[in-house]
C-alpha cells in the first residue's frame, strides 16, 4: 500500500493537522480497545503538534505515550527528548505524568534498560507489542528514530528496542531507539517532514527506498504530513 501524503501550507499547519490526527486516532483506540498508545520522535514540529494537541478532544487518562528514541545523556538535558516532551505535553495537557514512559538511557547498564522497556511495552502494548501510533520524523541523511545510516542498529530483527553503535557515536550521542519490527507492526504511522531540505528523502520515502533507513518503513496505513517546501520534488 502507499504512503498518503497529505500537504499543508508550513510547519504550524503541520503541526495542527498531526494534533487533529492523533485525538481522533486516540479516541477511536481507546473505544476500540480501551487505551492508546503513541510513540513520539523528537523535533520542533512535533514538539508544537504537542502543544496543539492539548487543545484537543483526547482521552488523557487512557493515553499512554512512548519514546520512539532517546540520546543516553542526563536527566532534563536539553539533548534530551524526553525535556521538550514534558515541556509540551506535561505542561500543557492534563495527561497524567505517569503516563508518559521515558525510555531508561540513564541505566547502570544501557542494554538492561532496554530489557526493561520492552517489558513495559509488553505490559501495556501486548505480546507482541502494537502501538496504536507510531510518530516519525524524517532526517536530512535519511534517518528516522535512531536508526541511523550504517549502523549495526538498522539489522536488528530480534528485539523492539535497541541500542545504537557505542563506537561510532552519531552526533556524539549513543542512543537507544525502537527498532523496525516494533515500528511496524503500529496500528498507524505518521510521519512530519518539513522544509525545502527534505526534499531529497521525501522524495525516497516515497518511493519505499531502502537505500535510506527511512524506506524500510511500512507503509501500510501510513501518512506523511509535509509542507509546500518540503512537497516541492514530488
Amino acid at each position: 500500500m502507499a504512503l498518503k501524503i497529505e500537504v499543508l501550507a508550513d510547519d504550524d499547519a503541520v503541526a495542527k493537522a498531526a494534533a487533529g490526527v492523533i485525538a481522533t486516532a486516540s479516541r477511536e483506540a481507546v473505544a476500540a480497545r480501551g487505551v492508546f498508545t503513541l510513540a513520539v520522535s523528537g523535533g520542533k514540529t512535533p514538539w508544537a503538534m504537542l502543544r496543539d494537541l492539548a487543545s484537543e478532544e483526547v482521552p488523557w487518562s487512557q493515553v499512554h505515550v512512548f519514546q520512539i528514541d532517546e540520546r543516553i545523556a542526563p536527566e532534563g538535558d536539553p539533548d534530551r527528548n524526553l525535556t521538550h516532551l514534558h515541556e509540551s505535553l506535561l505542561g500543557n495537557a492534563p495527561i497524567p505524568k505517569e503516563n508518559i514512559h521515558a525510555m531508561p538511557v540513564n541505566a547502570v547498564d544501557p542494554a538492561e534498560g532496554v530489557k526493561e522497556y520492552e517489558a513495559l511495552l509488553t505490559e501495556i502494548c501486548g505480546n507482541p507489542p502494537i502501538l496504536d501510533m507510531a510518530h516519525l520524523g524524517l532526517g536530512p541523511d535519511g534517518h528516522t528514530a535512531s536508526l541511523v545510516p550504517n549502523d549495526p542498529v538498522l539489522t536488528v530483527t530480534d528485539r523492539d528496542v535497541a541500542l545504537t553503535d557505542p563506537v561510532h557515536l552519531y552526533q556524539n550521542r549513543r542512543r537507544m531507539t525502537l527498532t523496525y519490527p516494533m515500528i511496524n507492526r503500529s496500528r498507524n504511522i505518521m510521519w512530519l517532514a518539513t522544509g525545502a531540505a527534505k526534499i531529497p528523502m521525501i522524495v525516497k520515502l516515497k518511493a519505499a527506498d531502502h537505500s535510506i533507513p527511512a524506506g524500510r518503513i511500512s507503509q501500510e496505513n501510513a501518512l506523511l504530513l509535509t509542507d509546500t517546501a518540503a512537497a516541492a520534488g514530488l
